[in-house]
């Protein structure tokens, strides 16, 4: 089970955090972008957001590889979950909360990880 929600996570975030930082997909990139805006923010920070995510999912990763210990998917799980909670934070306050669903999945799936860790 914890190797699905693993595996669900990369995938999402490694799609979410090469958009951000590659903008290699135009119209996502686009809505992305608009969304920083209306929240004040500018690209330099959706960059950011985007390797914040990229090292979450790297870790995420090689947790999976086995190459690395369960602190490894510890610390990518915060990783995750810290962004996930600045998404839902941000949708929240100038969105609709229809927006942060996908937050809200991120962060429960990133929950899952980090309490697998204690557990």
């Amino acid at each position: 089970m914890i190797s699905v929600v693993n595996v669900l996570l990369v995938a999402f975030f490694l799609l979410a955090s090469s958009i951000k930082i590659l903008a290699w997909q135009r119209k996502v990139f686009e809505i992305q972008l608009g969304f920083f805006k209306s929240y004040g923010l500018n690209r330099m920070v959706m960059f950011l957001v985007g390797l914040v995510e990229f090292t979450g999912v790297v870790l995420l990763i090689l947790a999976l590889s086995g190459v690395s210990s369960e602190q490894t998917q510890l610390m990518g799980g915060a990783i995750l979950g810290a962004t996930s909670i600045g998404a839902l934070y941000f949708h929240l306050r100038f969105d609709t909360w229809k927006d942060g669903i996908p937050a809200m999945f991120t962060l429960l799936c990133s929950s899952l990880l980090v309490l697998d860790f204690w557990y």
